[in-house]
């Protein structure tokens, strides 16, 4: 079981890692298929990225492209590239949001469920932030070990990453600064994905809680 320190660690080494493939001085890296499975932690606990089967590459400037056939991981691809196929760095920052609201709740975005709506994870983050209840979002198994303004902060964080329009998203840079320093966050706008429809007559399906899958790589 992760401890908060861990966590943030993850999610910190994640988005460095992230930014390091965006901002190659030869080229940029889009990966395309940012997901749990493809974070790897090492005996340390350091998260290395893997799996750059679906990556593109681009030189300069342009790192922006379409495609007719959309692929990765549905609850981690980007509005924009699942319904027009275009992606861009913006796709990885999505996806890395996606990533940070899981490691937090210890639930996965696509088999979430909530007795009151039927929003994802996503939706359900939302709602507590604008009730001003993101901490209700954290995982009982981080009681012990949570600080809290960190816990806040990443959940944040994590929602200006998965706002619907790619242009509000922040670079992965800004992700990095804001995740170590104390300054003010901008408020996020509506996620992707979002309806304000709620359903109280949904049954609550156990999720997977507090058992958050991301890889342990150890040495043979």
């Amino acid at each position: 079981m992760l401890d908060w320190p861990q966590r943030f660690n993850i999610i910190h080494g994640m988005a460095r890692g992230i930014l390091y493939l965006h901002q190659d001085s030869r080229l940029q890296v889009i990966h395309r298929d940012l997901k749990a499975g493809n974070i790897l932690l090492d005996s340390q606990m350091n998260p290395k990225i893997s799996d750059f089967g679906l990556a593109r590459k681009f030189v300069g400037e342009d790192a922006t492209a379409k495609t007719k056939k959309v692929v990765g991981t549905h609850g981690y691809i980007s509005p924009e590239y699942a319904v027009h196929g275009r992606f861009s760095i913006k796709s990885d920052v999505f996806s890395f949001g996606v990533l940070v609201l899981e490691i937090v709740s210890g639930k996965k975005n696509r088999e979430f469920s909530h007795k009151a709506h039927s929003d994802n994870l996503l939706g359900h983050a939302w709602r507590l932030y604008k009730e001003g209840k993101s901490i209700e979002l954290m995982s009982v198994s981080l009681r012990n070990s949570c600080v809290s303004s960190e816990i806040q902060r990443s959940i944040h964080v994590g929602l200006l990453c998965v706002q619907h329009h790619a242009e509000d998203r922040p670079t992965m840079l800004s992700v990095v600064l804001m995740l170590i320093s104390d300054g003010v966050l901008p408020p996020p706008k509506q996620p992707a994905f979002f309806t304000e429809e709620s359903n109280g007559l949904l049954n609550s399906v156990s999720s997977l809680d507090d058992e958050y899958m991301i890889t342990l790589l150890y040495p043979r």
